[in-house]
């Protein structure tokens, strides 16, 4: 399997709110290269926006490897500050607060519906790529001293998309 390409930065499909998946013959191998991509690539998560694809779905490799598909956050709780990457801003880390537990709903590879419940690194993960299937980016929803300080990767990405 040839791993999938990531969208970087300002690409529109990354503001964009996601489809439901509503047929879900031949995800199978879509799903198998979503993870193949996030794990060549260094993350601990993939959001199919993130390689091109407006659909709700995300895989996670954190300790376990999970796959959501159409989830629903049921309930969070707590606080936690900390770095955040994301695979779609190449090289840019920015602290930013999260809740520390999440309760999930969501269907597995295996179509069938499950409920988690995490807390720290997978509840980041988790939230994370969450909001990449609303269109929320990791620049979003973070103190203005974080943005300032990541202002020549951010110009930097912007002008790559632009000359592309």
């Amino acid at each position: 399997m040839i791993p999938l390409n990531i969208v970087n930065y300002p690409n529109p499909i990354l503001k964009s709110q996601s489809e439901l998946v509503t047929d879900f013959t031949d995800l199978g191998e879509l799903i198998d290269v979503m993870f193949q991509t996030m794990y060549i690539s260094k993350g601990l998560g993939l959001a199919a926006p993130q390689v091109g694809i407006s659909k709700q779905i995300f895989v996670i490799g954190c300790g376990k490897e999970y796959t959501f598909i159409n989830p629903k956050i049921v309930a969070v709780e707590g606080k936690q500050y900390g770095p955040e990457g994301c695979l779609s801003f190449p090289k840019l880390f920015l602290n930013k607060s999260r809740p520390n537990k999440v309760k999930i709903q969501a269907y597995n590879q295996q179509y069938q519906p499950f409920e988690l419940e995490a807390e720290g690194l997978l509840a980041r993960a988790i939230l994370h790529e969450y909001d990449h299937l609303l269109g929320v980016l990791l620049i979003d929803n973070v103190e203005n001293k974080e943005l300032t300080k990541s202002r020549k990767i951010l110009n930097a990405l912007e002008k790559c998309y632009k000359n592309e």
